[in-house]
């Protein structure tokens, strides 16, 4: 078991680190170049980057603003939240400076936008989708917004983020411009949609219900052949009144099309009921975070 911990744990940062390059591409490669504030510490890092050219050669670089700006959350965070809450953040933050410190800061897209917004939106979801499946998170506007919902407990930490990202995407437009500002928009919402498919692909599964004749057969077919247990849940026709079994058994989406093909072989006469669930926790799914 604590092999299997450990494991699981070097798996976790693994794909962790794998994020933060992803999503520090994004920024060096894709965001800061092209001067496209998408809100977060970041975009707080490239509007600090662009005003102190004049002073710093090549201006103060965003992985030091990163690190300089989490540092002051984390205390906060610690004394609000606890030390449990942040150390999948502390990590994941630590990542991702050192990744914007390693990435060079080319210009993938050039001064096509269109195409800026698309990519960088894809890389910065990808990443953020690998950190948040694993129980991390970046710090930053993130973590600020957890620290003010412990104090403004009649708002949600979503409304407060919007809040806070919102003004560092107009911060932004008044800084390169509104054109610029509305490409950034464009890549936050693919952004958002390409992390929550990533999300959703890990904890989406299969719910089904099963009413058949010969449940106990498809009970231990579905057992032994697609290695999930059922459950069985008396029921009785309303039309009939006969008394049956009714099978609850939840799949992974890949083993939906093996569960329908066995209760086929089983009983063509059984009456099936699949539907989506959106997150399954416990054994064979996802494990409970402590």
């Amino acid at each position: 078991m604590e092999l299997l911990n450990r494991n699981n744990n070097v798996i976790k940062y693994l794909m962790v680190t794998i994020g933060t390059i992803i999503m520090a591409i994004a920024i060096n490669m894709v965001y800061e170049p092209l001067g496209l504030v998408t809100g977060g510490v970041s975009g707080v890092a490239i509007i600090l980057k662009y005003y102190t050219e004049p002073f710093i050669q090549g201006g103060v670089p965003i992985w030091l603003t990163n690190a300089l700006l989490n540092i002051p959350l984390f205390v906060a965070a610690y004394i609000v939240l606890g030390k449990k809450s942040i150390m999948n953040t502390i990590y994941a933050t630590v990542s991702l400076t050192v990744a914007l410190f390693f990435v060079p800061t080319d210009v993938v897209a050039y001064e096509d936008y269109i195409l800026a917004s698309i990519f960088g939106g894809v890389l910065m979801g990808a990443g953020l989708g690998l950190v948040f499946t694993y129980g991390g998170t970046t710090g930053g506007t993130d973590l600020l917004a957890s620290i003010a919902q412990a104090k403004l407990k009649h708002y949600t930490a979503g409304q407060i983020l919007m809040v806070i990202d919102g003004a560092i995407v107009v911060l932004g437009a008044a800084v390169f411009g509104l054109s610029k500002a509305l490409y950034a928009v464009i890549a936050v919402y693919i952004t958002s949609k390409i992390m929550d498919n990533i999300l959703e692909g890990v904890k989406f599964a299969k719910l089904t219900y099963i009413i058949s004749d010969h449940h106990d057969m498809i009970a231990k077919g579905i057992m032994h052949n697609v290695n999930r247990g059922v459950t069985g849940i008396p029921v009785q026709g309303m039309y009939s009144n006969a008394e049956k079994n009714m099978l609850l058994c939840v799949v992974s989406k890949k083993e939906i099309s093996n569960l329908i093909e066995l209760v086929a072989q089983i009983d063509p006469q059984a009456f099936v009921i699949v539907s989506d669930v959106r997150e399954v926790l416990g054994e064979g799914f996802i494990e409970y975070r402590q």
